[in-house]
C-alpha cells in the first residue's frame, strides 16, 4: 500500500519524504501522511488528473465505474492502474 501511495504522490507531482507528503486536503503545505488509499479528500483529485490525463491509450472507464461502486478501495485500485499504465 504505502508503495502505491508513493507511486501516487509522484504521479500529482508531490515530493515523498519518510512515507509523507503535502497535504491536497487542506493546500497549504502542509506535510502529512499519504492517506490516498483511506480519504476521498487525498483521492478525488487523483481522479481528477487521471480524467484530465485521459487519452485513446487507455480508457479510464474503469476508474469511472469504480466511482459509481462508491468504494474507495476500488476507486484506489483503479487510479494506481491507470498511473502504472501511464508509466509504461
Amino acid at each position: 500500500m504505502e508503495q502505491n501511495n508513493k507511486l501516487i504522490a509522484e504521479f500529482m507531482g508531490y515530493e515523498v519524504k519518510h512515507g509523507k507528503c503535502y497535504s491536497p486536503k487542506y493546500n497549504d503545505g502542509t506535510i502529512a501522511p499519504m492517506q490516498f488509499d483511506k480519504s476521498w479528500d487525498w483521492l478525488i483529485p487523483v481522479v481528477a488528473k487521471c480524467t484530465e490525463l485521459n487519452n485513446d491509450e487507455f480508457d479510464n472507464q474503469s476508474i469511472a465505474w469504480a466511482l459509481l461502486s462508491n468504494s474507495i478501495v476500488d476507486v484506489y485500485d483503479q487510479v494506481v492502474e491507470f498511473i502504472k499504465d501511464q508509466n509504461n
